[in-house]
């Protein structure tokens, strides 16, 4: 019999192969798209909508979670100058860890995990260090087993939007001031 495991899902992209592993080791994935982290509010329900076609591809149900970005800037506050990688970030994994270990709580799911670990410029130790202490809280490592370079060519055969930025406008700024070099 499956175990059931609700996926903190950042986005469609890493949803992909995220996905397609959880269900190839036998896992039975509930997909939750919690992110109020990801500014603007349009570009959170661009990659909601993506979410949603990855969902349906797979044959997968999907639970939405409140959009609450003012709660998010308050949990970061103080670290608004943190670059990309940093505190501010680590604090955004454990906000966004948090919500789904709750969600899971909710609907009975005694495992959650997160796509954010299939990222190449996510640190998955990071990660795992931000939810180690959570119950139900599996470090799956979704980069192994060739899973970005996966979800990359998954993405582009679903159309999926894929985005230059985390999501919050700290990152954005970052992400549009390389643009300007």
């Amino acid at each position: 019999m499956k175990k059931k495991i609700l996926v903190h899902v950042c986005c469609g992209p890493c949803a992909t192969s995220s996905i397609l592993r959880l269900l190839e080791e036998g896992w039975e994935p509930v997909l939750y798209f919690s992110n109020s982290n990801i500014y603007p509010y349009g570009e959170e329900e661009k990659r909601y909508e993506n979410a949603l076609i990855v969902a349906s591809h797979y044959n997968l149900r999907i639970i939405k979670g409140e959009y609450n970005h003012e709660e998010w800037r308050e949990w970061v506050k103080g670290l608004e100058g943190e670059k990309e990688h940093g505190k501010r970030c680590n604090k955004c994994f454990r906000f966004n860890l948090l919500k789904a270990y709750e969600k899971a709580k909710e609907e009975n799911i005694e495992c959650f995990c997160t796509t954010l670990t299939v990222s190449r410029f996510k640190n998955s130790n990071t990660i795992f260090k931000e939810g180690e202490d959570l119950p139900g809280f599996e470090k799956i490592d979704f980069k192994k087993k060739n899973g970005f370079a996966l979800s990359c060519t998954l993405s582009k055969e679903l159309g999926l939007y894929r985005q230059n930025y985390c999501g919050c406008e700290f990152s954005l700024g970052e992400a549009n001031a390389e643009e300007d070099i």
